[in-house]
Order: C-alpha cells, then sequence, then structure tokens
C-alpha cells in the first residue's frame, strides 16, 4: 500500500518542487495529495477520519504545511492536528522566532526552508527514516543559539520551553528517574523498543518486523509519549534500567 502525503503549498512552482524532494526521499510507494489552500487541505484531511484520523481509515503519514496561505495560516492546521497520526513538517521561506518556535509548539514535527537545494532537502526528509527531525541547517543553529543563550530569558517561547509530537527537545530534559509507564507497551511497541535499543534504524526495523517505516515511527512517538521521554538515548536507558528489553 502507498504512503499517502499531503501538500499543502499556495504556490503551484513550489508545490511542484516539494513533490519531487518527497518522491526523491523515499523508496516506499507514495501517493501524493496537493493543496493550494486550508480549505482544500481540511477536506482531503476529512476523508481521512478528521482532525484525529478515526480508526478504520487510511491517514496520511506525511503532511507538509506551509504557513502563509490565501485563506489563513498553516499554523491554523497544525493546531488541529494536534492528535493526527501524521508526522507534520513545515515547508516555508520564514526562518524568524516568530514563525520557527509557534509552529513547534503547535505541533510541528519539522521545519524545513524551501529556499534550501534540493539535495539538502531530501536529506533532511530522510532522517525521518534514522527517527531523526527533520531541520534546514539554518533552523538547527538557531535552536541551538536559541537554547544556549536564551533560554532562560525573557525570549522565551513558553513555561519549559517548546516540545513536538516527535519529542524534538525541551529546555529542561525529563529526568531518567521518572518511571515510565511501561505496562501499557503493546506487544508491537516492546518489540520496537527492543530494537531500538539494540541501534537499529526506523529502516532496519521496518525492515525487521515487515512495516512500513512510517508505522514504526508512529510506534516510536506512542513509546516516548507512554515512557515520557525525549529521544531514543532516554528510551534505551530506561529500556535497559526498568528490564523493558
Amino acid at each position: 500500500m502507498a504512503v499517502k502525503v499531503l501538500i499543502l503549498e499556495d504556490n503551484p512552482v513550489a508545490r511542484s518542487f516539494l513533490c519531487r524532494v518527497v518522491r526523491e526521499s523515499f523508496s516506499d510507494a507514495i501517493l501524493i495529495t496537493e493543496a493550494g489552500d486550508l480549505e482544500s487541505a481540511r477536506r482531503h484531511i476529512a476523508l481521512t477520519g478528521g482532525s484525529q484520523g478515526l480508526h478504520g481509515t487510511d491517514p496520511f503519514k506525511l503532511v507538509l504545511v506551509d504557513l502563509e496561505l490565501p485563506d489563513g495560516n498553516g499554523m491554523e492546521l497544525l493546531a488541529e492536528l494536534a492528535h493526527y497520526p501524521a508526522t507534520k513538517i513545515v515547508t516555508t521561506l520564514y526562518s524568524d522566532d516568530d514563525h520557527l518556535f509557534p509552529a513547534l509548539q503547535c505541533g510541528a514535527d519539522g521545519y524545513l526552508l524551501k529556499e534550501d537545494r534540493f539535495e539538502v532537502l531530501v536529506e533532511e526528509l530522510q532522517k525521518i527514516v534514522r527517527g531523526q527531525p527533520p531541520l534546514s541547517p539554518a533552523i538547527a543553529r538557531r535552536l541551538l543559539t536559541h537554547f544556549r543563550h536564551g533560554s532562560g530569558g525573557e525570549g522565551q517561547t513558553s513555561g519549559s520551553g517548546f516540545s513536538t509530537s516527535s519529542g524534538l527537545t525541551t529546555s529542561k530534559p525529563v529526568p531518567l528517574e521518572t518511571p515510565p509507564d511501561h505496562e501499557r507497551l503493546t506487544p508491537r511497541e516492546s518489540e520496537v523498543l527492543t530494537y531500538l535499543s539494540k541501534g537499529f534504524t526506523i529502516k532496519e526495523i521496518a525492515s525487521l518486523m515487515g512495516i512500513k517505516w512510517f508505522t514504526v515511527n508512529d510506534h516510536i512517538k506512542s513509546i516516548y509519549k507512554k515512557l515520557n521521554v525525549s529521544s531514543r538515548a532516554e528510551a534505551a536507558v530506561l529500556a535497559s534500567k526498568q528490564g523493558l528489553v
């Protein structure tokens, strides 16, 4: 079955460019749906179970979201899709804090700049397979600068920093001694956790388990949430300490 991808981009040239980037990034069969505005994107999402991605439907597994759109802002859609079972990535021209941090707070799992070269965008999207957040190099540098110098100042976004559904760091790491809620892990999640702790990549785990790598990615997100961690390193440490693997 093809992996379903939604690309929300109002510029036809940019939309075509992003379609090529997606097709080049993954070896799986890809089924791309294009939307030029928020209304169209919402209609397509409604057909896949709505903002919750209800059971029994075939939801999108990857959603690329532009921010400035004819009928609103892409952050509106990100907020609506907080519980939608997809990897959600912002694709934009804006690299400033006023766009970056609100997008991450709204649930973006990655942030890519459309001005980057084709090869760079492909490389960043492929990080999904390795369990890493896709971030344009300029955005990664901005995040490092923010947390090195500004995480405790007035410019901090809110509370203890930002977090995303992909576990994209927080300004206050979760203590490793926090007891994990491991009894809620499903057999599939336990199997994925075992492979993670042994250092396998998402693509390798997918091959070993005979499932799509997007499905493995979904399992990892659920594991992170249940164990209250934000990286595979923390998950591996907890799995070992708690005798889960």
